[in-house]
């Protein structure tokens, strides 16, 4: 799953808890991309940070997996606000 959305943060609050892993440079992209894993034991989700260099407000985060557990934050309003705000752009964006 691919969100892009404007953000002024590269991290967004998902209810879920991450352990970064690793970051390296992407050719023709000013910023690094971070990788991250869901730190649920058994729980085998990954994540990808990156801000656009062509529009440096826009933030991508792509998920990989399905959580193995409810989120780890009981209320979780704030990424449902988040996912409310959200600008849709086609894929090719």
């Amino acid at each position: 799953m691919l969100f892009r959305l404007r953000s002024q943060v590269d991290i967004l609050d998902d209810g879920y808890r991450w352990r970064k892993y690793g970051q390296k440079s992407v050719k023709n992209n000013t910023f690094p991309r971070s990788y991250y894993r869901c730190t649920h034991q058994g729980c085998n989700v990954k994540k990808q940070i990156q801000r656009l260099s062509r529009d440096e407000g826009v933030v991508v985060t792509t998920y990989e997996g399905v959580h193995t557990h409810p989120t780890q934050k009981s209320n979780n309003d704030n990424f449902e606000h988040i996912l409310s705000q959200m600008q849709i752009y086609p894929a090719g964006f």
